[in-house]
């Protein structure tokens, strides 16, 4: 990459996308009303239909396109007045659709966590992808290498985090004529993958250096996994991880191991700390090194009614003044199926539907046949089977048997992968289809 590459936008083949409209609605996506069978998603779409008429099977997630935009446009933003690039972490929903309004929003590339997510990506002509760990996968290695060398516009590197790895990635591209760019990442105790120190760390850059297939142009983290709270010990932790980074980034290019990086790619940020982030990445480098900042946030697309609101740094206690926080665009929708008792009632929903890992789903609309939906307040979703979800009823509560029940999700990623297809919706009417591929 060189600074005029930086600033060029990410390619995507707009047709690809495009053609998602034409695919035929069936019993394949399994919450579609039988009257859309045989339609195209495009045809669907323009009939612009009320979700609760026209007879959609239950339980259905559904996403909140006003919410989906302002997220969208909040972010790119956001980032565009900090100075930092966004490469939003495609695994969240694995949605080339919403790749596509990511990347028209500004994001200067995605992320993915492995071989066959990147795989996915290019079917959708993504020309810039961070392979956010370290691939030593050789099937994989030689089908990236082979990308490559077919696409000259195609931009890709991977983590590096020992020097068994990088040994494994060089014997697996022999024979690849472009270099694989790679990024030196940086661990830390408690957290996940990376180098656990600074020594492991330049000895790993050492070995790249060394090797005929890679190029190392930068160095990364992930901060998401050191801490789940926002108290002061907990964004010192996270600034003291990424200060690391930094140090590191400054000494490797000392030693000149990154002297054949055009730019310096230094990348963190998950969604719940990029404030953190780019407050570190964005001031205190040394005069003459070309750095390029990088986010990988992904679950700010849609937020959440769980986790990230509770620590996203635009969620329900910002930690960012003067901009509004995102909202919550995914909702699920169950219908009360079984009342057993005046203190229970049993959902069609289940850990088949909706996420649990970071929290249950948290009843927030409540809708009778032919009326509007109301607040709902005073009930929680107590268990969830594989198709039920216990909401337990407080005294005087008024849902019975055949009402729906609006319920607001924690962590996104763990609720795209359960759904080939969401219908988007402006208020009940379905406006829009988005299309996952898990």
């Amino acid at each position: 990459m060189n600074h005029q590459q930086a600033q060029t936008a990410c390619l995507l083949d707009t047709a690809a996308v495009n053609e998602l409209r034409e695919e035929l609605i069936d019993w394949h996506f399994r919450a579609s009303p039988v009257s859309f069978s045989g339609l195209t998603l495009g045809e669907a779409a323009e009939r612009r239909v009320n979700l609760f008429e026209e007879g959609f099977f239950g339980p259905v997630v559904v996403l909140d396109e006003q919410a989906l935009e302002h997220n969208l446009a909040t972010m790119a933003d956001w980032c565009a007045s900090r100075g930092v690039l966004l490469a939003p972490h495609g695994k969240t929903t694995m949605s080339p659709q919403l790749f596509a309004r990511q990347l028209a929003h500004g994001a200067w590339g995605m992320t993915a966590a492995n071989a066959g997510q990147v795989r996915v990506y290019r079917a959708f002509g993504v020309s810039r992808i961070l392979l956010a760990n370290q691939l030593v996968d050789p099937a994989g290695l030689r089908w990236v290498g082979a990308e490559l060398d077919r696409d000259a516009e195609f931009e890709f590197s991977c983590w590096v985090d020992s020097v068994a790895g990088v040994e494994l990635m060089t014997a697996a591209l022999d024979g690849v004529r472009r270099k694989v760019d790679v990024i030196v990442e940086l661990g830390a105790d408690g957290g996940r993958t990376g180098a656990r120190d600074t020594e492991t760390a330049l000895a790993v850059a050492e070995a790249v250096h060394q090797s005929p297939a890679l190029r190392l142009i930068g160095t990364g983290g992930y901060e998401g996994a050191l801490s789940h709270d926002t108290d002061g010990t907990a964004l010192a932790k996270i600034k003291s991880y990424v200060d690391d980074i930094k140090a590191l980034t400054i000494l490797l290019a000392d030693k000149g191991l990154l002297a054949d990086a055009d730019q310096i790619v230094v990348t963190a940020g998950g969604s719940a700390y990029f404030d953190q982030v780019a407050d570190s990445l964005t001031s205190g480098w040394p005069d003459g090194l070309d750095i390029l900042p990088v986010l990988r946030s992904g679950a700010y697309v849609t937020h959440d009614d769980g986790f990230y609101r509770e620590i996203s740094p635009l969620g329900a206690h910002p930690r960012l003044g003067g901009i509004p926080p995102f909202r919550p665009a995914l909702l699920a929708w169950a219908q009360v199926t079984s009342k057993p008792s005046p203190e229970l009632a049993l959902l069609t929903l289940g850990k088949r539907d909706a996420s649990f890992d970071e929290g249950m789903p948290e009843p927030r609309l409540h809708r009778r046949a032919g009326s509007a939906p109301e607040p709902l307040t005073g009930h929680e979703v107590t268990k969830l089977n594989d198709q039920h979800a216990f909401l337990r009823l407080p005294a005087g509560s008024e849902v019975e048997v055949g009402d729906w029940i609006g319920l607001g999700l924690s962590h996104p990623c763990t609720v795209f992968d359960k759904w080939s297809l969401l219908p988007v919706v402006d208020g009940e009417t379905v406006v829009g289809f988005i299309r996952t591929y898990f």
